[in-house]
This record gives structure tokens, C-alpha cells and sequence, in this order.
């Protein structure tokens, strides 16, 4: 049996793709909204998951390690690539592991250096999804690209990032399973952006949801950072990654923290820090339950909403 385990936003995609249009395979698909991060619990609850070969991308390595010991102790062959902290990484022969949590890589560039730049326009996809827009331009240069194919790959990368953020499933537009598959026929990413209808269908999301939050003016600012809020709507999560990201292209010097209600007395927060100083982000949220990622950009799950003033100042603190 065949498992490919992948974070449900644009890189998690798009390394998938590149990976099984070098090495088609047939495969149960493991995935989940964006922060959906523990998803190798699903296969370590399943004691009939064992001697099988699974693939996992951008999933934190960390944030899944007693799982991860679970499943190699089942005798499970494991292909692991991922961009975020891992702690330490299990020694063992069925574990094949690349990390590499610089700030400025992403799981898709991470798999397009294995396979040589073989299929690099996904990787310029997902670079651009997570909002590393110059390490995009830089995997894409040489490959002759107009002006114009570099802004389709930005807006397909940061559709495919934008309907990964939810609650749960039902508040995407389409799962990140279905998305895949939706992808999965294309080599080209141009040809996705005009043959299929998926990109039509984001497009029109995006543009509603991103007009709402527009709409929003900063909780706080000040000459380091700005701290937004978003209120507990389907919309609000869907749009807070690349409303959070947009809102630091605004202004690469300083941090941005955007703060959307959970609907149940705990917030949801999206930290990004400056894009001229990625450092601190990852720091700042691990000081909070439920807070994780890297220091370009981290979050918090669910923080209580008593440590929303607690979270504020160690948001100024920090940059």
C-alpha cells in the first residue's frame, strides 16, 4: 500500500506533483486544511498501516515525531521533505529524510532539487504560494518566461495557498485531495491555468473574500509591525494566509500578526515577520499553547483569548 501525506496549501500540491510526474503511483491521499499539521496521526492510528511506503511533504516533522516513531517502528518505508523545524530526526533505515528550514526554501523547491528541476514550474508555483517571491523568480530564471507566465504562476500559487486555510474541509472551496487530482493530469501549470475550471473557481473566492478583509482596518500599529483581526467567518479563514501575506509585501520592513476569532473563546493567529529580516516569527508564537512554524512565518492554533493582550506585547517585543 502506497500513502502520499501532504500539506493542503500550494507547496504541499506542488511537491506532490512534481514527485508523482517523475514517479507516477497510485497512492491513498492523506491531507487536510492547511493547519491541519498532525497528520500522520491518521496513519498511526491504523494498525494495518505497516510495511507500506509513504510519502510526506511539508508536514512538521516535530509536530508529528511520535507518530512518525510509530510508523517506522511498523516497519514503514518513509520519504520525508519538509522546510519547517524538525527537532531531531529519528535515525533509522526506513526513514529518508531532507529538511532544510532555511527561510528562504519551501518544500516544492526542496523537491525540485532532487529531481534536477525536472518539472520546475511547480516549484516556481509553490514558491510563489508561500510567498517567497524573489526565491520564485530566482528558480525561474533561464526558464524564459514572459512577464506575463510569471504573473499566471504567482496568482495560481497563491490561489492554490488561499484554499488551504479553514477550520475544517467545509469551509475550502475544494480539498486539497480534490485539488490534487484536479492537478494531477497537468505537467504544466499553464496548461492547469487554462484547461481546468479550478482556477476559475478560486479566482471568484478569492476576489470576494479578499475585498472583505480589505475592508479591515489594523487592531494596532506601529513603526515595527501592524496586528490585524478578522471576525469567526468561513471567510475569514479563508483568506488569512494570503491577506496575511499581501499585508507583509505591503510593507517588507515591518512583522504582521493577523488575528481571526475561532468561534470558541480561542484565536487563530497568522505570523509573518519582516521580509527584510525573516527571523522571530516561529520564536514569538512557540511562546503561546498551540503555536508553531518557521521564522518567516508560524502561527497559533488556539490561543486563548485571555492571552490575546500577553500575545500583542510579545509581538512588539519581538521586532
Amino acid at each position: 500500500m502506497n500513502y502520499d501525506v501532504f500539506n493542503g496549501d500550494a507547496d504541499g500540491i506542488c511537491a506532490l506533483q512534481q514527485l508523482r510526474l517523475a514517479e507516477p503511483r497510485q497512492a491513498v491521499l492523506v491531507s487536510g486544511v492547511k493547519r491541519d499539521i498532525r497528520l500522520l496521526d491518521q496513519l498511526a492510528a491504523d494498525p494495518l498501516v505497516a510495511g507500506a511506503e509513504i510519502t510526506v511533504l511539508d508536514v512538521s516533522m516535530e509536530s508529528n515525531k511520535d507518530s512518525l516513531q510509530t510508523l517506522l517502528q511498523r516497519r514503514n518505508n518513509i520519504f520525508y521533505v519538509d522546510h519547517h523545524f524538525a527537532g531531531e530526526i529519528p535515525a533509522a533505515d526506513n526513514l529518508r529524510a531532507t529538511i532544510d528550514p532555511a527561510a528562504d526554501v519551501c518544500t516544492g523547491l526542496l523537491v525540485d532539487r532532487l529531481l534536477g528541476g525536472r518539472f520546475r514550474l511547480w516549484a516556481v508555483v509553490a514558491a510563489y504560494g508561500d510567498n517567497l517571491h524573489a526565491a520564485a523568480r530566482q528558480a525561474a530564471a533561464g526558464l524564459g518566461l514572459s512577464g506575463q507566465e510569471l504573473a499566471m504562476l504567482q496568482e495560481l500559487g497563491e490561489l492554490m495557498n488561499y484554499n488551504g486555510y479553514g477550520r475544517q474541509p467545509a469551509d475550502l472551496h475544494i480539498t486539497p485531495q480534490e485539488l490534487f487530482r484536479a492537478v494531477a493530469p497537468f505537467a504544466s501549470p499553464f496548461a492547469f491555468y487554462r484547461e481546468s475550471g479550478v482556477p476559475g473557481l478560486l479566482q471568484q473566492g478569492y476576489a470576494e473574500d479578499m475585498a472583505r478583509a480589505r475592508a479591515v482596518r489594523p487592531l494596532a500599529e506601529n513603526a515595527s509591525g501592524r496586528i490585524f483581526t478578522l471576525p469567526d467567518a468561513s471567510w475569514s479563514r479563508r483568506v488569512a494566509g494570503v491577506f496575511s501575506n499581501e499585508k507583509a509585501r505591503e510593507m517588507e520592513d515591518k512583522a504582521h500578526a493577523l488575528i481571526v476569532d475561532n468561534g470558541d473563546g480561542t484565536l487563530l493567529v497568522s505570523v509573518r515577520a519582516p521580509l527584510t529580516n525573516k527571523q522571530g516569527a516561529a520564536s514569538l508564537c512557540r511562546q503561546f499553547p498551540t503555536g508553531g512554524g518557521r521564522e518567516a512565518a508560524a502561527g497559533i492554533n488556539a490561543l486563548p483569548r485571555e492571552q490575546l493582550d500577553a500575545f500583542v506585547e510579545a509581538f512588539r517585543q519581538t521586532w
